[in-house]
């Protein structure tokens, strides 16, 4: 079982950053891949980002070149650096690692740009 618990949502400015991290805990043994996806109000959850075991990401096409993903495998962290957000940023973002096979979610953080 892994335990995912996120921090760094918040209220921010257009143009300002926010970074989120999301630490693991538990049987965190053959990770595949851990990332980000976000949910606004009234749409389907859709994929901001991921890191996969090997090091390679992958970005949304909204986030590119805004959106940095990293990890720290000693802190058995993963980050997402949000900058130049938009007021359509805005949304709960959840963390996932993906570890032998199995899906497993943060609880969300709500991140709201004003505009």
């Amino acid at each position: 079982q892994v335990h995912l618990v996120e921090s760094g949502g918040g209220l921010v400015q257009a143009g300002g950053s926010l970074r989120l991290s999301c630490a693991a805990s538990g049987s965190i043994f053959g990770i595949n891949a851990m990332g980000w996806y976000l949910q606004a109000p009234g749409k389907q959850r859709e994929l901001v980002a991921v890191i996969k075991s090997g090091g390679s990401t992958n970005y949304a096409d909204s986030v590119k070149g805004r959106f940095t993903i990293s990890r720290d495998n000693a802190k058995n962290t993963v980050s997402l650096q949000m900058n130049s957000l938009k007021p359509e940023d805005t949304a709960v973002y959840y963390c996932y690692w993906v570890v032998k096979g199995v899906l497993y979610w943060g609880q969300g953080t709500q991140v709201t740009v004003s505009s």
